[in-house]
């Protein structure tokens, strides 16, 4: 039984516990929190009474150095750094799903989160977390950047296929809509029940942060840089991201060849489903999931290539392939305490 550690306590920690419950090889024993120290983890998230009797506790390093084998580092950008910096020297595997490690460019990391990199030298280690395409490298890692939810979604669907060179690397638009918990557990007015309810808005504009992590893996599948725009929106629902992807086939590529492609790629991909010619993915398909799903059509009008996807944004796209990344790291079957399928209807 492999011991892991969860630093943090907001909704992507509660998604770890929830699906390490149904996880026989990993056992989660302890929980570092600020705001909930000294209280049980089931007073803080009623659901999970029965499955833990962890007590959030302080800060310790050198007690998870001396009890854990891999931790979760479930935290604000900035933070993850100097725990990391902590704990990989002492041999425990670190999975940040925050955002300090998913941008090789330190630059555009103060660019983009207005802080100075503490560690950029550590940007060069650090495996970028998609299981579908770094699987090997992950594997061999002591330290995972876990991707961001708005990137899983975009990146799945277009890398194979710029990978293969079918579609222009110009003018690719990533349009996303997600849930309200992709803005995280601290309250913010913009996310109160009365903002949101009965409402949609685009927001980041041209400056959102998963804009250049996304841009950065189309670019080095396609071995150039890729001209890319992203625009994300909120939409009044709990969990859930659904991604419109616009981009044009490479002049003479035979359009039959993008669902070939996408097939041959996932296949054999537990997570990853191609769904059938005419079908469109629903977020309730993937709810509660660690499914990410892919539509494709062709608009033959236009020359484009529409690609749709859906995941659930605290499992696939952050507790979930957190869980299926550490399965990796620790040599044990890739979907343990993954299999559910999503709760529909």
């Amino acid at each position: 039984m492999f011991k892991v550690g969860i630093v943090g306590d907001g909704y992507t920690a509660a998604d770890l516990l929830r699906l390490l419950a149904g996880h026989d090889e990993v056992d989660p024993v302890m929980i570092f929190s600020t705001e909930n120290i000294g209280k049980r983890i089931d007073e803080v998230y009623p659901h999970l009474t029965g499955f833990y009797d962890l007590k959030c506790q302080a800060s310790d390093w050198e007690l998870m150095k001396k009890e854990c084998d891999a931790v979760f580092l479930a935290l604000p950008h900035g933070l993850s750094v100097p725990i990391a910096m902590e704990l990989l020297p002492a041999g425990v595997r670190c999975i940040d799903l925050g955002a300090d490690f998913r941008l090789k460019d330190a630059g555009l990391y103060e660019r983009y989160y207005e802080i100075t990199h503490a560690a950029p030298q550590m940007l060069e280690e650090a495996v970028y977390g998609l299981p579908e395409i770094y699987r090997e490298k992950i594997c061999k890692s002591r330290l995972v950047a876990n991707p961001g939810c708005y990137p899983t979604g975009a990146i799945l669907p277009l890398v194979p296929l710029l990978e293969a060179g079918v579609l222009e690397s110009q003018g690719i638009i990533v349009d996303s809509k997600s849930g309200v918990s992709g803005a995280g557990k601290t309250p913010k007015t913009s996310s109160h029940f009365c903002e949101v309810n009965e409402g949609i808005r685009a927001y980041g504009v041209g400056t959102h942060r998963h804009g250049p992590e996304i841009a950065q893996e189309l670019s080095l599948a396609a071995r150039q840089k890729v001209e890319m725009l992203f625009t994300p929106h909120l939409v009044p629902m709990n969990r859930g991201i659904l991604t419109t992807i616009y981009t044009r086939l490479r002049s003479g590529v035979d359009p039959a060849r993008v669902r070939t492609i996408l097939e041959n790629k996932y296949r054999e991909e537990y997570f990853v489903r191609v769904l059938p010619e005419g079908v469109m993915p629903y977020t309730k398909w993937v709810y509660g999931s660690n499914l990410l799903d892919i539509g494709i059509h062709y608009d033959e009008a236009s020359g484009r290539v529409i690609l749709v996807s859906a995941l659930d944004n605290l499992v696939k796209g952050a507790s979930g392939q957190a869980i299926q990344n550490l399965n990796l790291m620790l040599g044990l079957e890739e979907n343990k305490g993954l299999k559910a399928l999503g709760i529909y209807p």
